[in-house]
């Protein structure tokens, strides 16, 4: 099997950043789906200040000066000069070039990262030329992704599971948590939720208490309500064909939050809920299998 190949690569790297800082200022580029935007379009251009240093920088940003450094190979002596523009990378990591025929599973297993994690932070595309492998910080295992917590996280929802199921009576699951084919265009592709099959406008409830963190409408989930019920457990109840919550609102379960649609990009054709359980991570917020959390 091929390996990604690592960079920066001398000649090669500085035509990467050379491109990078030739879009616009503050975030580079911008994109609209259900998943986070690419990690690789969320480098942000930082102009240096007179006094600071490589690690005031990187603690602005909540980064490693190493991170920087890979990012800005110019600053390889650690060099800082006020007026500099550098690149910041949305987390510490690196980038690697991928080799024809690599899958998102064979550069999850070589970097032991969660393939679903590394596809969600690229922005749930099909394998780009050019991949952000992100790391964690020092004091959690230096440069490589341990899927230690993966086991942790699974563990902890037998312990939280919600009382109250998303929708008013059981549902067929159309489409399950996981990597799936996609039934449109037979791709393969990482599904964050499960969709429950349900008559279109039937009722959406809260599975627990918790605050409102968005209502509204947002690219392919189309109408989306996201719960947050503390302890780092949030819910989405996405492709809604109303929304009956507002943003900030406290509810509790069994509260009525929306009803089943077909909005945004579903990928099934029947009118569903689209349900996630996300837990908070150093990389955001990480999808978890839903049928752990639910009785």
């Amino acid at each position: 099997m091929k390996s990604p190949i690592y960079l920066p690569i001398i000649c090669y790297v500085f035509n990467i950043f050379a491109v990078l800082l030739a879009l616009p200022s503050n975030t580079l580029a911008q994109s609209s789906s259900s998943c986070p935007r690419a990690a690789l379009s969320r480098f942000l251009r930082h102009t240096v200040s007179s006094g600071e240093t490589l690690e005031t920088i990187a603690q602005k940003y909540n980064l490693t000066p190493k991170s920087i450094l890979t990012m800005n190979p110019g600053l390889q002596n650690r060099a800082i000069i006020a007026g500099t523009q550098i690149l910041i990378p949305p987390y510490n990591g690196i980038i690697v070039e991928v080799p024809r025929g690599m899958t998102w599973r064979d550069i999850a297993k070589q970097y032991k990262i969660r393939a679903d994690v590394l596809y969600e932070i690229n922005g749930c595309q099909s394998i780009p030329r050019l991949v952000f492998i992100p790391s964690r910080r020092p004091s959690e295992q230096s440069d490589q992704i341990s899927t230690a917590n993966t086991n942790n996280s699974t563990s902890n929802s037998t312990s939280t599971r919600f009382a109250v199921y998303p929708l008013t009576s059981l549902a067929t699951i159309a489409l399950p948590y996981g990597w799936q084919n996609n039934p449109k265009n037979g791709e393969v592709f990482f599904h964050s939720g499960i969709d429950l099959l349900a008559p279109l406008g039937s009722g959406v409830q809260a599975t627990g208490d918790g605050t409102v963190a968005f209502a509204g409408t947002q690219g392919s989930y189309g109408n989306l309500v996201i719960i947050n019920h503390g302890k780092g457990i949030q819910t989405r109840y996405a492709q809604l064909e109303t929304i009956k919550v507002t943003a900030r609102q406290k509810v509790q379960q069994g509260d009525i939050v929306g009803t089943v649609g077909t909005t945004g990009k579903p990928t099934s054709p029947q009118p569903h809920l689209h349900f996630e359980v996300r837990t908070s991570s150093d990389l955001g917020w990480k999808a978890l299998n839903p049928q752990d959390y639910l009785k």
